[in-house]
């Protein structure tokens, strides 16, 4: 196949870092005047919801914990409504900004205080279960990965999701579902390896 004179192609040195973790959240690293404040620093203030906690760590195909490395997050409310411009049903949550960046910490963990979504309309009819939406930088990764995060304790929706459906195809679900206990969700992320997570293509 001939492909345009425009054509790019990506190179090996197109990759995130080796400071991808500094640049997304400078303040965190006492490089104070390029931003107010971290963006994404705060997911949750005055919002209606259930409370909890998901944490869990970044682990590339070593085993190793990997900090040079940003998490996001991106979810529905309580109500399983999107705080979006490109939303168009209303009811949101205004106080509810659904978003939230962290950097892995030195031994590539995250935590993150939000809200536990609720269901939201899936493609075709019907709902998805609820869920968080993850999106990974980090050095070494050419190209930000995105998965998703369900609840351990929503067998039944689990059951029902589309995407989770795929990924059971492949013996694959349980990398992307977030272990609950009590209020808190633990939800580690394998970049490569045996249990390597699912990724999603955007």
């Amino acid at each position: 196949m001939v492909r345009p004179f425009d054509y790019l192609k990506e190179t090996p040195s197109q990759t995130a870092g080796p400071y991808v973790h500094i640049g997304m959240t400078p303040n965190l690293y006492d490089i104070n005047g390029v931003i107010a404040e971290d963006l994404g620093k705060s997911v949750v203030s005055d919002v209606k919801g259930e409370r909890i906690t998901v944490k869990g760590r970044v682990i590339d195909g070593g085993g190793n914990p990997v900090f040079d490395c940003v998490v996001e997050i991106w979810q529905a409310d309580a109500n399983g409504i999107y705080n979006s411009p490109a939303e168009h049903r209303t009811g949101v949550d205004p106080n509810f900004v659904g978003w939230g960046r962290q950097a892995a910490g030195g031994n590539g963990e995250f935590s993150f205080e939000t809200i536990k979504p609720g269901p939201v309309p899936a493609p075709g009819g019907g709902f998805m279960a609820p869920h968080i939406t993850f999106w990974i930088v980090a050095r070494g990764i050419n190209i930000g990965l995105m998965t998703r995060m369900y609840f351990s304790d929503e067998h039944e929706a689990n059951g029902k999701d589309p995407v989770l459906a795929k990924a059971r195809m492949i013996g694959r679900e349980n990398t992307m579902i977030g272990r609950r206990d009590g209020d808190t969700v633990t939800f580690d992320i394998y970049l490569q390896g045996e249990n390597e997570t699912v990724f999603l293509d955007a």
